[in-house]
């Protein structure tokens, strides 16, 4: 079953959630994370490993709390998911350095490798502002027939 992690789940919740509640004031991680219905510890770490990637901005203080690092129409879904989870492959075999027993004779490495890409491609097309519902291009990316 191809699955993004739940980390990255929640990371793309929380991003959404600081681009549809205002992205000019912080939110810190326990008002994100009750809003949201996740564990404070977990989402704390998912945020800091965004922040880590420069997708969030952090302050310290009495009135810190996460923002969005960039506006969420330049910010993807990939970007978010590869922060957290890093490089996305369907299936090891497609890296450059993907060797297993059946590579000689195997018939799928370079059509996994094309739909690896596709994947990419389209979480890479969808931006933080298209997932939220009230955006004027909130029709996320459509699959060539």
């Amino acid at each position: 079953m191809l699955k993004i992690s739940k980390k990255a789940d929640y990371a793309l919740i929380a991003v959404r959630h600081l681009a549809t509640h205002g992205a000019m004031r912080s939110h810190s991680a326990t008002d994100i994370a009750e809003a949201c219905g996740i564990a404070v510890p977990l989402l704390a770490k998912v945020l800091q490993r965004l922040a880590k990637h420069g997708l969030v901005t952090a302050r310290h203080g009495s009135s810190g709390g996460y923002q969005l690092a960039r506006p969420p129409k330049d910010i993807s879904a990939l970007e978010v998911i590869s922060a957290v989870d890093g490089p996305l492959m369907i299936t090891s075999c497609v890296t450059s350095h993907g060797i297993c027993g059946q590579s000689t004779t195997c018939t799928v490495r370079d059509p996994l490798r094309r739909v690896n890409e596709s994947i990419l491609q389209v979480l890479g097309a969808v931006t933080i502002s298209q997932m939220t519902e009230n955006s004027p291009e909130a029709e996320l990316v459509g699959l060539p027939s």
